[in-house]
């Protein structure tokens, strides 16, 4: 943005605290808050079934097929 709006980005806004200072700091807290959501949406979707399948794997591997 500072290419296409300049005075935009330029504005203050507290002190020598300009608007694409505030957009930089904000990219890495929506980065972290993207990291946070994708790390419990996998905790709580994906680890349980890669768990589980590894344990059928496992379980096939030493001939547990549990049809007895």
């Amino acid at each position: 943005m500072s290419n296409w709006a300049g005075d935009f980005m330029s504005t203050k806004v507290i002190g020598n605290i300009n608007i694409a200072l505030v957009f930089g700091l904000l990219q890495f807290a929506s980065t972290f808050i993207i990291a946070w959501l994708y790390a419990r949406h996998m905790n709580t979707h994906v680890d349980p079934l890669a768990r589980s399948l590894t344990a059928r794997y496992d379980a096939e591997l030493r001939g547990d097929r549990g049809d007895s």
